[in-house]
């Protein structure tokens, strides 16, 4: 036995990230297990300990294992006793780096106790039998990784959820922790910051809004729930609402029952720095849990968050036509002007190109005179989307197009019994063949013609195929954008959310007069080409 005294460091490790067992490998069991093993060497005495309770053991930039290297460094700890070696370090390059050179350098005695290893024993030191446990417990730790990756991947695909917490608005269901279920108070919250959104309020404004009405915060009503959070971004005592939260609700997709995980990781298991990875590599689930939002509004407000708007000092919300208008010559932005001239308050609209005196034309608009061109520009569109509705709801109801639509089935009859029959006489060949009515050089020339059939009957059922389903998609793209007009058919006035729901922008020309982009213009101009289409005399039905 040395007469040599060691002052030792009991360092103790545990990590589910690297498979280890919660029982047997406890911090509890291994610095009992290591007391148990001193109690024998009386030669070493304790004079630290050290836990990473949750760190994985792949690197070694550990919070515990660098506050033992310091103690080494300084002369206190000359021992380092493990219960084996893939409490130390699960990382077969970096744990034979320390057991190897660091630690024989420093002159500390490395004692790893269930793999019967002693640095002290110049015999063990030199033996294989070391850095093949550590490239077996590096490999152990390789392949836990890869299955925690895959079941976790598995999991993604399926849309089910595997974060620590739900997103606000959410709460995991306490009977599938990997289903989300809508949480009935946050729901709530988010569909009114949407519709403030909606209403003109910005961001700040909203924020303002809840924490005057006392409302949590996420981080503060996730706390109130009893879970466990912990954030470095707290800078009062007591989290607020601000615009960056309300953004952040404002965008997440996960409102509309879009479940989009794997948006981060990290490169492999040894390397534990997340990094963002590419869109085209998330995986995307629709319809994985309830939607709090319609996806027509989260799509409404992100048009409007993209848009220049600003809202006045003393106003709540923005004026209707904000970030709406558009000079028709420079394509810059109109400002509103107000000003009072007597007893009457007038508030016109001008180019904010001319105002700064850069240029363009002196055109402008008075509120007033948009208000009524707007009014009667949406309902005129409306009027006509109906009669174009109409139009269309008639040439289905005819015999002759509902034989047409019949057409796509009957066409994809037909081309499944030629490919059939095409199989049949390629099947025959070889009888033909063999019974001598064909040559050799006829068998060939004629299966490659029937495989040629074959393949284009296939070809022409997909393309079939597809046309329906384009026809089918199509049909549904057609009526979800005509609600949306349909729904202010009996408007009286121009109000924000009559803007939002169907302008796209407006182009304010000279002469008081305006052009009116509306929303869904590509799908208007398809309809324009189907209505015009559409034969005089089942036109004429229609006026009768």
């Amino acid at each position: 036995m040395s007469s040599k005294i060691y002052n030792a460091c009991i360092y103790a490790r545990l990590s589910r990230d690297d498979g280890d067992k919660l029982e047997s490998d406890s911090i509890t069991n291994q610095k009992a297990l290591i007391r148990d093993f001193l109690s024998n060497h009386p030669e070493i005495h304790v004079v630290s300990e050290k836990t990473d309770d949750g760190y994985s053991g792949v690197n070694f930039d550990r919070p515990a294992f660098q506050e033992m290297m310091d103690e080494i460094r300084s002369g206190k700890v000359n021992c380092v006793v493990v219960k084996d070696l893939s409490r130390f370090g699960r990382n077969y390059i970096e744990a034979g780096n320390y057991i190897e050179r660091v630690f024989p350098f420093m002159g500390v005695r490395f004692i790893a106790i269930n793999d019967s290893y002693d640095s002290l024993d110049k015999n063990q030191s030199d033996s294989l039998i070391i850095p093949f446990k550590n490239l077996i417990n590096d490999a152990y730790c390789k392949d836990i990784s890869v299955k925690i990756r895959s079941q976790l991947e598995i999991k993604r695909k399926k849309g089910q959820f595997i974060g620590a917490f739900a997103v606000y608005g959410y709460l995991k269901d306490e009977e599938d922790h990997n289903k989300l279920v809508v949480d009935t108070f946050a729901s709530e919250v988010v569909r009114a910051i949407f519709k403030w959104k909606l209403e003109g309020m910005s961001q700040g404004r909203i924020a303002d809004k809840l924490n005057r009405q006392g409302v949590l915060c996420p981080m503060e009503y996730k706390i109130s729930l009893g879970m466990k959070v912990q954030t470095n971004f707290r800078v009062h005592k007591k989290a607020m609402w601000s615009p960056v939260s309300v953004t952040r609700i404002l965008t997440n997709e996960i409102y509309t029952g879009v479940l989009i995980q794997g948006k981060s990781g990290t490169p492999n298991y040894k390397v534990k720095k997340v990094m963002p990875k590419d869109e085209e590599e998330w995986i995307r689930v629709e319809d994985s849990h309830p939607a709090i939002v319609t996806k027509g509004n989260f799509e409404t407000v992100q048009r409007i968050m993209q848009k220049d708007i600003r809202i006045a000092p003393a106003e709540e919300i923005v004026y209707p036509f904000s970030g709406y208008l558009k000079c028709a010559d420079c394509g810059q932005n109109m400002v509103r002007k107000h000003y009072v001239a007597g007893n009457k308050e007038y508030t016109y609209f001008i180019c904010s190109t001319r105002k700064a005196k850069k240029g363009c034309s002196t055109h402008s608009i008075d509120e007033d005179t948009l208000m009524a061109s707007v009014l009667n520009a949406i309902k005129n569109h409306i009027d006509m989307i109906l009669e174009a509705e109409q139009l269309l709801e008639l040439v289905k109801s005819l015999p002759e197009n509902q034989q047409n639509v019949f057409n796509y089935d009957a066409q994809i009859v037909k081309l499944k019994e030629e490919i059939e029959r095409n199989k049949t006489f390629k099947m025959k060949l070889y009888e033909n063949l063999q019974e001598g009515m064909i040559g050799q050089d006829e068998y060939f020339l004629f299966k490659k013609s029937y495989a040629m059939k074959i393949q284009e009957a296939e070809q022409a059922i997909a393309a079939i195929e597809a046309e329906r389903e384009q026809m089918v998609n199509n049909n549904r793209e057609q009526l979800s954008w005509m609600e949306v007009f349909k729904q202010h058919q009996n408007i009286t006035e121009v109000t924000r959310n009559v803007i939002v729901d169907l302008i796209d922008h407006i182009e304010i020309l000279e002469g008081k007069s305006i052009h009116v982009v509306f929303r869904y213009h590509d799908n208007w101009d398809k309809l324009i080409v189907a209505v015009s289409n559409i034969p005089d005399g089942i036109k004429s039905q229609m006026a009768v």
